[in-house]
């Protein structure tokens, strides 16, 4: 699965994941967005989106690994680690006015839920972020 990660440039931006080559992916704090990162594999890619100032999807990363600390059962809600490792920039940034637009995005959670800071992605969603 692919993901959409929220970030605000001013707190740490795709330019200081590139800088870091990776960080620990932290200050979730919302419930939906805390069982999406519990949920994420190893390996599995994110397109990381520039909130609040610039409001435009800029560049890619790799899930490392997720850990929970505690190790506990599924049902408890803890905050997961997730490390990411930094990717490429985007070929073209996609602003968030373009993907208002995008039929691709006609039904998406960024659209209903708009404080929602980690984001499924569906392959098509994917696909045209990073054309």
């Amino acid at each position: 699965m692919q993901y959409l990660l929220k970030s605000e440039p001013d707190v740490y931006s795709f330019d200081d994941l590139l800088r870091d080559g990776e960080t620990t992916w932290d200050g979730i704090k919302n419930p939906q967005a805390l069982i999406y990162l519990r949920g994420m594999k190893k390996g599995e890619t994110c397109v990381i989106y520039h909130s609040n100032t610039g409001k435009a999807a800029v560049g890619m990363a790799t899930v490392l690994s997720v850990k929970l600390d505690p190790p506990v059962p599924p049902s408890k809600m803890t905050t997961p680690i997730v490390r990411l490792k930094a990717g490429k920039r985007l070929k073209c940034e996609k602003t968030l006015a373009e993907m208002r637009e995008a039929k691709v995005f006609k039904n998406s959670l960024l659209f209903r839920q708009f404080r929602l800071s980690v984001i499924p992605l569906t392959p098509e969603q994917y696909e045209w972020l990073i054309a």
